[in-house]
């Protein structure tokens, strides 16, 4: 346990004198807690909304004002053409179009279906089918409204429906993503700097004096993960506090188990950026390949889209992918305040890659004399 000691010692110091490291561990998570958060949103708001209204009654004008003083849309444009309103889509100065037929009020009057034409720019296919949702809703609601109005009870069918959204009440998509983005952070930075802190001392040389030593390689290894894992829960905790302080992030669950979880997830993720290590000769060859491997994790995690959403071979692909399970494991523990009954098999899962990565990284790692 002395040499350990001392190993950890020699560890923390080189992280302490390099300046690079330090600026990292504070500048980052910042940044992509305050920035990435608020970009990477599916949320739809402010479409660029096209109006071809070819009935002119107060009814169509009262619909143009309510898509108006929607936050989903902001009508840029009123014309009775259609031809231009085309036009707009196609120079990309419009989101959707919304042509509104001659004899709209008529039709609304004597309770007839409505007939409202909607172009979408279907490059983006999910902006296409909101801007359709959201749209039908509101043709729907104007049928109620004018129903209320006029005859003092609303057209269409008297059943109520009444929502209840369970784990996310304010339908806060923040609070999807910060779990998202704080593993992917904590993953980042422990992968790369575990990753290129061996290979550091391969350019540099160092390492042969290591190797002419009696420290075993396990002490070796350990000695280079324990810092990198302190590091990945002190960025998981200054993650934690900045969701919580700047977004509002519940916390539901226990953060002893946030903890314990994130120390398992940690050992695998660090020991595979030392397995890569051992395999490379440069902190560039290091960097592409824990970049390959980063990039496939972070795509098939689900941090955006659901994993159920995914092919059966990616699904079971994503059984070797430890960002898939954490993610899980954030998101549950944080909005549901799950347990670890509830999570048996993503902790299973993280477990054996923890076990697997660490090992094969202390077994491949050769120390010559």
């Amino acid at each position: 346990m002395r040499i350990l000691f001392y190993l950890l010692q020699k560890e923390f110091i080189q992280i302490y004198r390099n300046k690079t490291i330090l600026r990292l561990i504070i500048v980052i998570p910042i940044v992509q807690l305050l920035i990435l958060v608020n970009a990477a949103t599916f949320e739809m708001k402010n479409l660029k909304l096209t109006v071809a209204d070819q009935d002119h009654s107060p009814w169509s004008r009262r619909l143009i004002s309510e898509l108006d003083a929607s936050p989903f849309f902001v009508v840029e444009q009123i014309n009775a053409d259609v031809s231009f309103a085309k036009e707009k889509i196609e120079k990309g100065s419009a989101d959707l179009v919304v042509v509104i037929p001659d004899g709209f009020e008529k039709s609304l009057m004597i309770g007839e279906p409505i007939s409202i034409q909607l172009l979408a720019n279907a490059i983006n296919s999910q902006q296409a089918q909101l801007g359709y949702a959201y749209l039908q809703n509101f043709v729907a609601q104007l049928g109620v409204n004018y129903g209320t109005e006029t005859f003092g009870l609303p057209m269409g069918s008297s059943i109520q429906n009444t929502y209840s959204y369970w784990y996310n009440p304010d339908l806060n998509y923040k609070y999807f993503m910060v779990p998202g983005i704080l593993v992917v952070l904590i993953s980042v930075i422990g992968m790369f700097l575990s990753a290129m802190n061996l290979v550091r001392e391969k350019e540099m040389g160092t390492i042969e004096q290591i190797n002419v030593t009696p420290v075993q390689k396990w002490q070796f290894i350990v000695a280079k993960l324990l810092p990198f894992l302190v590091i990945g829960l002190f960025e998981l905790a200054l993650g934690l506090i900045i969701g919580r302080v700047v977004y509002h992030i519940p916390i539901q669950g226990s953060l002893w188990l946030v903890f314990g979880i994130a120390t398992l997830y940690l050992i695998g993720l660090l020991g595979l950026g030392l397995l890569l290590s051992t395999f490379s000769t440069s902190q560039q060859q290091v960097t592409f390949v824990s970049y390959f491997f980063l990039l496939v994790f972070i795509l098939m995690s689900g941090i955006f889209t659901s994993v159920d959403n995914m092919p059966e071979w990616g699904q079971k692909i994503n059984l070797i992918n430890p960002l898939y399970y954490f993610i899980d494991v954030m998101r549950a523990i944080l909005l549901k305040g799950a347990g670890l009954n509830d999570l048996w098999r993503q902790v299973v899962g993280i477990s054996i890659l923890a076990i697997t990565l660490f090992g094969f990284a202390v077994l491949n790692y050769k120390k010559t004399v």
